[in-house]
């Protein structure tokens, strides 16, 4: 399992790297939209993620980590929709998609432990 500041970094990476690669997409109506959602949710996992870090209790840490996982599907989502619109090769977000799929099942197993451990106690 990945430690806190790992997480931190590779969530912060896949921001920048998601708006770096949006920056290089052509133009269009459908393509803005989707665009903008990606990016909107791709930072958006970064900063619930430090958020989640800064957690005042176990039910907020909890809380918070569901946020990031939403988030991370949801990006996961945009990149999906980029790849089924023919907009973008797969090829060019498998990275991407790789990373952020990593990402969701971490978040996601993260979240299992932290609501067990809080029915432990």
């Amino acid at each position: 399992m990945m430690n806190a500041e790992e997480l931190r970094s590779r969530t912060k990476a896949l921001a920048v790297n998601v708006i770096n690669f949006v920056e290089s997409l052509p133009p269009g109506r459908s393509t803005d939209v989707i665009s903008r959602q990606l990016i909107r949710s791709a930072t958006s996992v970064a900063a619930n993620y430090r958020a989640a870090c800064r957690s005042r209790s176990r039910a907020d840490f909890i809380n918070k980590i569901g946020i990031v996982e939403e988030e991370v599907d949801e990006t996961l989502f945009w990149i999906e929709m980029l790849t089924a619109t023919n907009k973008v090769n797969p090829s060019s977000v498998k990275g991407m998609s790789d990373e952020t799929d990593q990402l969701l099942r971490s978040f996601a197993a993260t979240q299992i432990t932290a609501k067990a451990n809080r029915r432990e106690k």
